[in-house]
């Protein structure tokens, strides 16, 4: 269903994206909605995905506005978004953009970066997140991968839930 594990190849990523960190340990885990979230006794902001059947995490973030079905996979150097998911949140990359070389699970493919404007799961709100387009018909869905997760104070997972912390 979905390709798992986007990591980007080759130089030069860096004049179109942030550097991204190597990616952690995938999660085999995905939700439905989230759980009530809340602020922290910290005055933090967190949200609670519950685990699907399959041991995996779905988030519906908005971006830039728009409702995006994503599986949220720490094994993703970066956010990917299918060419259909791009168009939904009203981003359209160039044909030349395409010329960052991804390795998916489906093979090697050059995707187009961009920045997301507003990334919102709920209460937790990120801007300006770096992300890759892949061209149209090489994603079945959408992935929420670390250039989200590493921007928030924390995230966990225990006991059948995932935890974001802003």
């Amino acid at each position: 269903m979905f390709a798992a594990a986007i990591v980007l190849g080759g130089y030069g990523v860096s004049q179109y994206i942030a550097r991204v960190q190597p990616p952690a340990p995938s999660v085999a885990v995905a939700a439905t909605q989230p759980a009530p979230s809340g602020a922290t006794p910290a005055g933090r902001t967190t949200v609670t995905l519950p685990e699907d059947g399959r041991g995996h995490f779905m988030a519906e973030p908005q971006i830039n506005g728009a409702r995006v079905k994503t599986l949220v996979d720490t094994g993703a150097s970066i956010v990917a978004l299918s060419f259909e998911d791009a168009a939904r949140a009203g981003v359209y990359p160039a044909a030349n953009a395409f010329r960052i070389p991804v390795s998916t699970a489906n093979g090697s493919v050059n995707a187009a970066p961009v920045k997301l404007r507003e990334v919102r799961i709920d209460r937790i709100i990120l801007r300006d997140v770096d992300a890759v387009v892949l061209p149209q018909g090489r994603l079945s869905g959408s992935l929420l991968g670390m250039s989200f997760l590493r921007r928030l104070a924390s995230f966990e997972i225990a006991k059948g839930r995932l935890v974001l912390t802003q």
